[in-house]
This record gives C-alpha cells, sequence and structure tokens, in this order.
C-alpha cells in the first residue's frame, strides 16, 4: 500500500503570538483531518496560514480550504495514472 497524505502546515510571526499562532494550527489541523480521505496517497499538503487568518470566521476558512483543496486535488490527479 502507498504512503498516507502528510500535511504541513507553516504559521509565521505575522500571524500572530505564539498563543494566537497555536490556536491557528489548531483550526486548520482540525479543519485538515475532516478533509484528510480527499487527499490521495503518497501526497504532501503544506498549508501557510495568511497573517489574517485569525480574525476570519472559521466558516470561511473551511469554505477556502475546500475550494483550495478541489484546485490542488484537480492537479494531482492526472498524475495518478502514471
Amino acid at each position: 500500500a502507498g504512503q498516507p497524505p502528510r500535511v504541513g502546515f507553516v504559521v509565521s510571526k505575522s500571524v500572530g503570538n505564539a498563543v494566537v499562532r497555536n490556536r491557528t494550527k489548531r483550526v486548520l489541523r482540525a479543519l485538515l483531518s475532516a478533509r484528510i480521505g480527499q487527499l490521495p496517497e503518497g501526497v504532501d499538503v503544506v498549508i501557510r496560514a495568511n497573517a489574517d487568518l485569525p480574525v476570519t470566521p472559521t466558516a470561511t476558512v473551511a469554505e477556502n480550504l475546500d475550494r483550495l483543496l478541489d484546485t490542488v486535488l484537480r492537479r494531482v490527479a492526472p498524475q495518478e495514472g502514471h
């Protein structure tokens, strides 16, 4: 069997102090855990948090994440057959 998908997060100091950065990572981790099944085996995904993410409603973050994952999956899908 292939390797499971891996997800990494980049949350720089521009996002906020350590408390804000850790809360941001927890939100992103929770959103991604609900969507990890959509990712193909062996894919690596890196999520970079923008500075305004902590003040963005979680529902909006989820919608943006879904849109971006759809874009990434469309790019990855044709390569699966190779």
